[in-house]
């Protein structure tokens, strides 16, 4: 890492952009995953009766679907872009999200449909992994976790206004118009990047693509007890949140009744992520990612924990579970780029391969927790909240069993 400015500290392996500029492009890319998720959000009962699909259950593969070919996808573009750089499979994820967007405006099915959503999270796993391997190309520890917080505060705003637009898209067009304006963005950031974007990883830093070489590093990430673990850990926290935005809209309009005023509730919730997004990057430098990330654990599972006692005692007001639901966000936007940093940490000459990895171990945990508790909604949030409440304690473990049993606690060295 070279210093290009005052401040000591910045890469010169993204020139010819600037900081603000790599901040901006790295979030820019990586907002297309929850774009494309969280503006479907109002969409869903019209999609629902568009196809004639009679179990409101069932229209969370919607979003359950895409997932599943974000998380798949994570498997093969690490070791492809550790192989042959960066910006080739970038690049080419994002011209697949184009070309299944324009396959979704089309579907004459709901099963066409789900295709084409499989295709967008597969697209999607390629700015997701690659746009954390970009970064890891350029920084390394708290200043990784630091440059991840800033994207991430851009990256997990996209929920925030994510439903509106959705909504706002509606109000003027048919749900297939949702797909169009995903299109248009997925086509505005390919060609930012093309424009802008440079490659980060040196030819000298590329690896075979040999069997004996793949499952080397595979073995490697695998093994590492901090990369794993903390994998896990994101994995079952995550599990919490696919559920919560699997069932959000069957939420605020079956159970609370807000109608078209859930896209609002939504984002006001989302907004704690957002905010602890902006909190992590200023406070990671200085007081490291074990204290805030472990933290922010502990303060996910005691809102799991009363949202569970409220709920079964019949005592969940729609004000008490927005305001849990948005603890729930910001201790989750706490963790998020600071676990990822902390499961990269040790794996810096294998980047992508790890990224991947990483990638997919968290997502598809997330996916299973997450559907498992979904697809268990029955009318009440007793379901989520049983969930919500055994996801966070087996990631509270986890992470107590990576750590030895001390939290907070920095170590002279990455856990092997």
């Amino acid at each position: 890492m070279s210093d290009v400015n005052a401040d000591s500290w910045v890469s010169s392996g993204h020139r010819p952009m600037g900081f603000p500029e790599f901040v901006i492009v790295v979030a820019s890319i990586m907002a297309l995953n929850p774009l494309a998720m969280d503006m479907m959000l109002p969409a869903l009962p019209n999609i629902g009766a568009a196809f004639k699909i009679p179990n409101a259950n069932h229209l969370q593969l919607v979003l359950s679907t895409f997932l599943i070919g974000f998380g798949v996808g994570q498997f093969v573009m690490g070791p492809l872009s550790d192989r042959f750089g960066r910006r080739p499979m970038l690049l080419g994820g994002m011209a697949v999200y184009a070309v299944a967007s324009v396959l979704a405006v089309a579907a004459p099915s709901f099963e066409t449909l789900l295709l084409a959503r499989a295709l967008q999270g597969l697209g999607t796993s390629a700015t997701r992994v690659i746009a954390t391997s970009i970064v890891r190309d350029c920084y390394v520890g708290r200043r990784m976790a630091s440059v991840m917080s800033l994207a991430m505060m851009v990256f997990i705003a996209v929920p925030v206004i994510a439903p509106s637009f959705g909504q706002a898209v509606l109000l003027v067009t048919q749900w297939r118009g949702i797909f169009v304006v995903l299109m248009l963005y997925g086509l505005l950031a390919l060609a930012w990047s093309v424009w802008r974007l440079p490659e980060t990883l040196p030819e000298s830093e590329r690896r075979s693509l040999a069997p004996a070489d793949v499952l080397a590093a595979f073995r490697q990430t695998v093994t590492n007890r901090q990369t794993i673990g903390y994998a896990a850990a994101a994995g079952s926290v995550m599990g919490a949140l696919f559920a919560y935005v699997f069932s959000a809209q069957q939420v605020f309009t079956g159970i609370y009744h807000l109608g078209h005023y859930f896209p609002l509730a939504f984002a006001a919730i989302a907004a704690g992520t957002a905010i602890a997004g902006f909190l992590n990057a200023k406070l990671v430098g200085r007081l490291g990612m074990r204290v805030i990330s472990h933290g922010a654990l502990t303060l996910y599972t005691a809102v799991a924990g009363v949202m569970l006692l409220t709920e079964s005692l019949g005592a969940l007001p729609l004000a008490l579970f927005m305001a849990l639901s948005a603890l729930m966000m910001f201790s989750f936007g706490m963790m998020v780029a600071n676990f990822t940093a902390l499961a990269m940490e040790p794996q810096g000459h294998i980047a992508g391969t790890a990224s991947s990895l990483y990638g997919s171990i968290t997502t598809l945990i997330g996916i299973v927790v997450g559907m498992a508790i979904g697809q268990s909604f029955d009318g009440t949030l007793l379901p989520f909240s049983v969930g919500f409440f055994l996801s966070t304690l087996a990631a509270l473990a986890i992470v107590l069993v990576v750590e030895k049993g001390r939290l907070f606690k920095p170590h002279h060295r990455p856990i092997a």
